[in-house]
């Protein structure tokens, strides 16, 4: 039998893989984006001024600057972010959110907010799920990759 550790690391990381699945195909469906796409306009959003360096975003999403260049690109030409150049120095290029990709944001947030809703409401009444978010929390809290 796996000890405790990698058990319950197995079945976080299969619980994010079941979410992930259910928002894919509504978020493409409905939303026309991924994701992924879903988490750079988040953390986009979250950020000071709603901007950040390519690099910055790569490293808050755990993904690298080349995969975070790649998806910039079709998010740039559907107008959901924009680049930036530094005003001091030219080299160092901003991922900036636009009114678009923010409007696109709230759309999409409703739908993540129904498909958590049907994954935590049969599950566990609202004190196990506060204890559980808590948890949850303390796993994240300090990373820079942290949302909430």
């Amino acid at each position: 039998m796996e000890n405790l550790y990698e058990q319950s690391a197995l079945r976080l990381l299969q619980a994010a893989d079941e979410i992930r699945a259910r928002l894919a195909g509504e978020f493409s469906a409905v939303h026309g984006i991924s994701v992924n796409e879903f988490f750079v306009l988040l953390h986009l959003e979250r950020a000071t001024k709603h901007r950040l360096p390519r690099v910055e975003l790569a490293k808050r999403m755990h993904i690298s600057a080349s995969t975070i260049t790649r998806m910039a690109a079709p998010m740039e030409k559907i107008g959901l972010i924009e680049r930036h150049t530094d005003e001091r120095d030219a080299r160092l290029a901003y991922m900036v959110i636009t009114d678009a990709g923010r409007e696109k944001l709230s759309e999409t947030r409703a739908t993540f907010a129904k498909q958590a809703g049907y994954l935590f409401d049969d599950r566990w009444d609202e004190a196990t799920l506060n204890q559980f978010s808590t948890e949850l929390h303390r796993l994240v809290s300090g990373s820079v990759s942290n949302l909430t």
